[in-house]
């Protein structure tokens, strides 16, 4: 099982829509994943522990060693569908 941490700026509302448009697209793919969120300030601490790292926001705090994609584009609606299909080859 692949593991996404979504990161917002306090880790509830765009956060909250981001990580339920991953859940939908990955159940969708057949994808088997545990998406959590948390503030971006928590990024650096909690990314070790996870595959992948989707921010609606600007990611600043530091460095992580996973992939990043940034999830303005399903905040938006424009880059949707291209954003989505990024996270998921990620997930594959």
């Amino acid at each position: 099982m692949k593991r996404v941490l979504v990161a917002c700026g306090n880790g509830i509302a765009t956060s909250t829509v981001v990580a339920s448009k991953i859940r939908e697209a990955c159940e969708d793919a057949g994808l088997n994943v545990s998406v959590n969120q948390c503030k971006l300030l928590e990024v650096e601490s909690k990314a070790a522990d996870y595959d992948l790292l989707v921010t609606s926001g600007m990611f600043t705090g530091g460095t992580v060693n996973i992939p990043v994609v940034s999830a303005i584009a399903l905040l938006t609606g424009v880059g949707e569908e291209e954003a989505m299909e990024e996270i998921l080859d990620h997930l594959k």
